[in-house]
């Protein structure tokens, strides 16, 4: 099957291999279901939307009446989904009382009762009237693969297919056994739904590639590493470590980069992730590439990293000191890096306006240039980053911010990074939106761009 194949005739097929006309949803990203939502209502009997912190509400207006959207109680999700109800008559909204829910939060691990309870009280009376979901055939195989799109059965009853969420750690395995009293619960994975597909979309990007190869090469300089990559044959390779791997998309692209495919000498590359459910997927998709052996997946805190001093060459992290104490990151990279290594980071820049190629009015423009201002207490996502590597000991701070460039709408990441937009904006300058986006469509100059900070920095030798 096309890698191209969109979204929603995954689920489609999906939903026809499991011989279901309809069924219950919940997820935390709208842009998974949003065009199913949209042209294929009678499909979805009834929707939950998990702490959505991104949200276009336009195209789950033909099933408001039963949808639920359940927020946090002052963060982005509660802005998100209080201007959705404005737009969206008929839909519920449940508030986590005292709670806040960044992307990156573990909401069902931390609040599972309250979910467990909002989902029993609005699907089943979702259907009165409407579309009813569908049970499960017995004899289909528990646990298996269709269109792209993994799933996991568990429990009887009507179907509840759970999609991924951005990146929390524990997914909805917390009340999946209690879920599965009432319901047949279908967890789903794999590349093409979820943060997963966010983040695999996102380091198809040229300019996200380009970006993350000067990175590389910045680290790398006079490490003795030809131009082109690292003969693997004439000596043991440089030792990597990634903090925050996600689901490995830039850990294929190093090793692919370095010639590590045919490494037998143990992994040249570690990568490290809290989050279980990305390290599963990311084991898998590097297996598919034929890079098992050059890259070894991990449990660890990128607080307190499981290695010795001085155990790597070069040690990076993309897109994760925003969300947990920074400087302690940085220092714990500092540590293990050897005596001339380098540690290198990127995060996104809430500081530095991001561009959309549109001619929308100055109030519109304002809002769509103003980055989405998600980061964590401790965590940094400004320019302050160059300022903490010098702080943590590190010489030769290398600053190379770069701006990522987006030119695929409707993709994942596409979606995620406009939805912030348009979930923002009234109907009638959702018009204007919509408009100057189809202008720019025909000229072929529609593109969206944000910066990021990158920084280089070396450890000083011993004494």
């Amino acid at each position: 099957m096309s890698e191209e194949l969109p979204t929603v005739e995954r689920l489609l097929a999906l939903l026809g291999h499991l011989d279901l006309r309809a069924a219950y949803f919940a997820a935390q990203m709208p842009g998974d279901l949003a065009d199913l939502a949209r042209d294929h209502a009678a499909r979805i009997a009834g929707l939950v939307l998990c702490v959505p912190t991104r949200l276009d509400p336009a195209p789950f207006s033909a099933i408001a009446d039963r949808l639920t959207m359940i927020a946090d109680a002052h963060g982005m999700s509660f802005e998100a989904t209080a201007r959705a109800m404005a737009r969206l008559p008929g839909a519920h909204r449940s508030i986590l009382a005292g709670y806040d829910a960044p992307g990156w939060a573990d909401v069902v691990a931390d609040r599972g009762v309250e979910i467990t309870r909002i989902m029993a009280q609005h699907l089943v009376p979702a259907s009165a009237g409407g579309p009813v979901a569908g049970v499960p055939s017995r004899s289909l195989v528990r646990s298996g693969s269709h269109a792209g799109i993994s799933y996991r059965i568990e429990g009887e009853g009507p179907a509840l297919v759970l999609l991924p969420f951005f990146l929390a750690p524990s997914q909805w395995d917390p009340v999946v056994t209690a879920l599965a009293q009432n319901f047949s619960v279908i967890r789903l994975g794999g590349a093409h739904i979820g943060g997963v597909a966010a983040l695999e979309d996102r380091a198809r990007a040229p300019t996200y590639r380009a970006m993350f190869r000067s990175l590389i090469d910045v680290m790398v300089q006079d490490l003795n590493v030809p131009a082109g990559g690292l003969p693997v044959a004439t000596g043991a390779p440089l030792r990597f470590l990634d903090v925050g791997c996600g689901s490995g998309a830039l850990d294929r692209l190093l090793a692919q980069r370095l010639g590590l495919a045919a490494l037998t000498s143990g992994p040249a590359i570690e990568a490290l992730d809290v989050n279980a459910f990305l390290l599963r997927e990311a084991r898998g998709l590097a297996k598919a590439q034929g890079l098992e052996h050059a890259i070894r997946f991990q449990s660890g805190s990128a607080e307190a990293l499981p290695f010795g001093d001085d155990s790597f060459d070069c040690a990076f992290s993309v897109t994760v000191l925003e969300e947990c104490d920074a400087d302690k990151a940085i220092a714990e990279m500092a540590r293990v890096v050897r005596p001339g290594g380098r540690v290198g980071v990127i995060v996104r820049a809430i500081d530095i306006g991001q561009m959309w190629s549109l001619a929308v009015p100055d109030t519109i423009r304002e809002r769509a240039e103003t980055p989405p201002q998600s980061v964590g207490q401790r965590g940094v996502a400004d320019k302050s980053l160059y300022a903490r590597m010098a702080r943590a000991g590190l010489r030769d701070v290398r600053g190379c911010p770069a701006l990522v460039t987006l030119d695929r709408p409707g993709s994942p990441i596409w979606r995620y990074r406009e939805d912030h937009v348009v979930s923002q904006l009234s109907d009638s300058e959702l018009a204007a939106w919509r408009s100057a986006r189809d202008a720019a469509t025909a000229t072929g100059t529609l593109f969206h761009a944000h910066a990021m900070h990158c920084v280089v920095a070396t450890k000083p030798a011993h004494g």
